[in-house]
Order: structure tokens, then C-alpha cells, then sequence
């Protein structure tokens, strides 16, 4: 059944549209599959993992006009996979069909400075910060802000754009270092942990979410999430659900949305940044809850209704990056890559492997993830930890996650 003159909902039969041929496009295909719908991938990479499952791989870059024309031609919806989509492409195609996220919130996504403006004006708190665009504005920053974190205004993520700064001489540098790009400054607080809330948010306002996660980075790059009811306390956890719906709200948000959180030494929380997109964080829900993130992306974008989501199992979630497949030899180095010990991971109870269907591994890139399940939180723990000595992770220890 199709629906391009954007009458929503859209019912299964309908052909759903991505922009972005990552892992996330890849599990949204596999939702929206699923649930009887067909999928249009656009990408510019002919091997990318989205478009090597979805029923239409359109290879053009993400503002080609024609690429733009024949994915509004096929899809009668179209979503994004990633943030840093140019906003012009999404405006491009909401003149032709129903677009979610709309442009100006993947905007504020885009920017750390409109992003943190965004939160302020929604009564979020941020990490105290000073916003350097000239050298004026450098010379000005307050001394109290130090040490900080020098980020990027744009295209970070994953730790990129980030320098840590003690000084006003390291901050002069980190600043020339990114070629005097618009940055952030924001002041280094005392860290006790990181967490996150996924929500889904419809056209008509109504918003569902999952349980807060609690989440450990390693050089940058989320390694582990670990969920629930347990894993924090209950006012910390409300306080970043409350907020993550303000920000939402304020926005007019349609799609799902993923707010990160720094919760502070004195049980305060600050927010990090937002998502304008699935999160990493959330891929447990494909296996602990009754229904994933991909599942209520699908659900917003198609105008369908939005379920409370329950969860139903503890989970801990371990990414996989291609140093697994580098495991170090006598003299420190591995340059080809090995298999991992699938066959013993598979082995552990509850252990639900997903690889996204990347052709080469590569320290660093996220190949995939682990998403660990069991009836008690202790087993979940148990089977964890087992997995990561079976794949040469770090050990992990409840001293991070609880």
C-alpha cells in the first residue's frame, strides 16, 4: 500500500527511506522489514551495510540532487541514520514527502553551539562553557573553565574534535590545532558516571521511552551499557528522563532521540550532547525489550502508535570494534585479522551477537555489538564477563557499572 501523497499512518507495504547506510540504517531496515514495509537506502558507499540488505541501494552522495529525487520517488517517508546528513537535503525532500527528523532539529544536532543554546532554553543544565569562534573570544575565556575539553562545533562524535586543555597555552594550541574552527570549552567536572535516555516522540506530541542507561566510553567510544533498575539512582534516573523530554518537546521533535548525561560527584546531572537518531546505547532493546529503538523509529517516520516500551530482561551490551580482530602476537602487533571466538561467545547463555555487515575490520570501527540477557542481573554479569575474557576485552567490572 502506498502513500506518497503523505497521508499518514503509513500502513506496512508502504517503502520507508534512509539516508545513511551505517549499522543504524542497517537495523532500521531490518525493523521496517520485519513489520511488512519495503526500504530505500541512499549512500554513496555501494558497500555500505544498509544498502546491502535494503530492497532499494541508491549510490549518490547525500546532496545530489537526482539521488534526492529518485529516494523521494521511491519512499513514501524518509528518515536519517546519522546526524551529520546536510540539513538542505532534508528540506529538499519534505517539500515531496513526510521527513523525520525534520531539518532545523538535525541542525541543532549538527552544532554544539545551537545545541547547547537549545538545552538552556529548555532549562537543562550544561557543563559550565564558553564558546570560541575568534581570538578575541579565546582571550576571554574565563580561567575558571580550566581545565576543560576543547570540542569541535561540528562533525565530532565518538571523541573526535576533542582535546583536553589545562592551560591557557594548551588551550591556545588545541584552538590552532583544529585550524581556529568554531569550538566549545567546557569545563571538566567531576565525573561519577555517564548515562542516557532513548525516546521516541510522535506528531502529536506523545513520548515514549526506555529505562535509562548507564554507560562506560573507553578512549572516546561507548564500550559498554548496562541496564536495569538498579543501575542508578532513581532520582538521577527521572531527572534525565524529565530532561531529555524538555529538550525533545522544545525542538517539536518527531523521530527518536537519544540524550546523553554527565551525573556529577554531588548527584547533580549536566547534559553532554543529543542524538537526533537511535543510539548505540539503545541496541539492547532488540533483545531486552518488547520493542526496539528501530521498531519506534519506524513507528514515528510511518505516523503509526507508539508503545510503552517494556523491558523485560537486565542487559549489558559490549561493542565489538576491529581491534577484536587484531589480537596482539609476541611482539605486540596482529596485522592480519583473525576471527574472533564466535563459536564460544555463541556458546554463553543469553548472548545475542550482531555484526553489521562491514567488509573489512579496522581498530576502531565499530563492527558490531554483544548484547548479553539472562533472567538476574548476577547471571547477566557472570555471562558478561566471560564474553569479554573470551574476546580479549577489558574485564567488566561492576566497580564501573554500579
Amino acid at each position: 500500500m502506498s502513500s506518497k501523497n503523505g497521508d499518514l499512518p503509513i500502513l506496512p507495504g508502504a517503502t520507508l527511506g534512509v539516508l545513511g547506510g551505517g549499522q543504524l540504517g542497517r537495523m532500521f531496515a531490518h525493523a521496517a522489514q520485519r513489520m511488512g514495509y519495503f526500504t530505500a537506502v541512499l549512500d554513496p558507499d555501494t558497500d555500505s551495510p544498509a544498502g546491502r540488505v535494503s530492497h532499494h541501494h541508491i549510490h549518490t552522495d547525500y546532496d545530489d540532487v537526482d539521488g534526492l529525487a529518485r529516494l523521494a520517488g521511491l519512499a513514501d517517508a524518509v528518515t536519517t541514520e546519522f546526524e551529520n546528513v546536510p540539513a538542505p537535503s532534508l528540506e529538499h525532500l519534505a517539500v515531496a514527502r513526510p521527513v523525520s527528523p525534520a531539518a532545523p532539529a538535525i541542525a541543532i544536532a549538527q552544532d554544539r553551539i545551537a545545541e547547547k543554546a537549545h538545552f538552556t532554553r529548555c532549562g537543562v543544565p550544561c557543563a559550565p562553557y564558553a564558546v570560541i569562534e575568534t581570538a578575541a573570544q579565546l582571550a576571554a575565556v574565563d580561567d575558571n573553565l580550566l581545565p576543560g575539553i576543547l570540542k569541535t562545533a561540528r562533525l565530532g562524535y565518538d571523541g573526535k574534535g576533542q582535546q583536553r586543555v589545562k592551560t591557557r597555552a594548551e588551550l591556545v594550541d588545541a584552538w590552532q590545532a583544529t585550524g581556529c574552527v568554531p569550538c566549545v570549552l567546557e569545563k571538566m567536572l567531576p565525573l561519577e558516571f555517564e548515562c542516557s535516555v532513548i525516546l521516541a516522540r510522535g506528531r502529536d506530541g506523545q513520548i515514549v521511552h526506555f529505562p535509562p542507561q548507564r554507560n562506560l566510553h573507553r578512549d572516546g567510544i561507548l564500550a559498554v551499557t548496562e541496564v536495569h533498575a538498579q543501575n542508578m539512582p532513581k532520582t538521577v534516573a527521572q531527572g534525565a528522563v524529565n530532561s531529555a523530554k524538555s529538550i525533545a518537546n522544545g525542538l517539536g521533535y518527531v523521530g527518536v532521540l537519544c540524550v546523553e548525561f554527565f551525573a556529577l560527584a554531588d548527584g547533580s546531572l549536566v547534559v553532554n550532547e543529543m542524538a537526533p537518531r537511535p543510539h548505540n546505547s539503545g541496541h539492547y532493546t532488540m533483545e531486552a525489550c518488547d520493542v526496539s529503538q528501530f521498531e519506534l523509529q519506524v513507528r514515528t517516520l510511518a505516523g503509526l502508535p507508539l508503545a510503552a516500551p517494556r523491558q523485560h530482561s537486565p542487559a549489558i551490551m559490549l561493542n565489538l570494534l576491529g581491534d577484536l580482530w587484531f589480537p596482539a602476537g609476541a611482539d605486540g602487533k596482529a596485522d592480519k585479522p583473525v576471527s574472533p571466538r564466535w563459536s564460544e561467545v555463541l556458546a554463553l547463555p543469553g548472548a545475542h551477537l550482531h555484526l553489521y555487515g562491514k567488509i573489512e575490520p579496522r581498530r576502531g570501527r565499530k563492527m558490531g555489538h554483544l548484547t548479553l540477557t539472562g533472567a538476574t542481573l548476577e547471571a547477566v554479569r557472570a555471562t558478561a564477563s566471560q564474553a569479554a575474557l573470551l574476546l580479549g576485552l577489558p574485564a567488566v567490572s561492576t566497580a564501573d557499572l554500579a
